[in-house]
């Protein structure tokens, strides 16, 4: 039996809220006249978030867990679950499911009839509603960070960072079978990647529905994603580290 879809959700710590997103998410599949396969990846959760997952998938066909016990990052959850994946479209979002059901359907419809190679998520159009209580500090960084990424590194490209993204299949193996960012910068990287294989990228409007709870240490994050960001042309133009 074919799969159309595959979800890719990485999970680190979320066992305050993890049993609601299973619940959210079989309550879709129900919905969908397609087959899908969910793939949930266990970047190395030290709470109970695995222990609460395990015995509350096993008897779904529609879930798999991939588990590991050394956190290795955002950016290699998701490659291992694209590279596990065998949907002919796969799509990647957060632990909380922060932009919807109608956005994952939305990706689908552009990844399928429309055929783009890729589809994101953009958080500064227009039609977008993200409205997330945030601090001076944190706002300052993510200026700082888009400016440095939309003028010298993926250029017009306004909300990297947006947590959910659609590729096709081949695309999809192609892109993560390259990516070696495995923090916070992997989106970057990813469409550093698309940019130079000059794939055709949809952006769509999102509207958050997302849990504000964040594991994430700002300032060790911030100098890490922009150490990596900017390495991307060197490990493309002089270490050839792409293919």
């Amino acid at each position: 039996m074919s799969v159309k879809l595959s979800l890719i959700i990485p999970v680190f710590n979320a066992e305050l809220f993890i049993i609601d997103t299973v619940n959210r998410i079989l309550k879709w599949v129900n919905t969908i006249d397609f087959n899908a396969e969910v793939i949930l990846v266990n970047d190395g959760s030290t709470d109970k978030t695995y222990d609460i997952l395990k015995p509350a998938i096993k008897h779904l066909k529609s879930f798999q867990l991939l588990s590991y016990s050394k956190n290795r990052g955002k950016g290699y959850a998701v490659k291992k679950g694209m590279l596990s994946a065998k949907g002919a479209f796969r799509l990647f979002t957060d632990a909380d499911i922060p932009y919807g059901f109608s956005t994952i359907n939305s990706i689908i419809y552009y990844l399928d009839f429309k055929e783009f190679d890729v589809c994101i998520g953009n958080r500064k159009a227009s039609q977008s509603t993200y409205d997330v209580k945030s601090g001076v500090l944190r706002k300052l960084s993510s200026k700082i960070f888009t400016h440095i990424i939309s003028n010298y590194v993926v250029t017009g490209m306004g909300d990297t960072q947006c947590g959910i993204k659609g590729f096709s299949a081949k695309i999809a193996e192609r892109i993560f079978s390259n990516t070696e960012i495995n923090g916070f910068a992997f989106d970057v990287e990813v469409l550093y990647l698309c940019h130079k294989y000059e794939y055709d990228i949809k952006k769509i409007p999102v509207e958050f529905e997302g849990n504000n709870i964040t594991t994430i240490n700002l300032m060790q994050s911030s100098l890490r994603m922009l150490k990596d960001v900017l390495s991307l042309p060197i490990r493309y133009h002089i270490l050839k580290k792409y293919k």
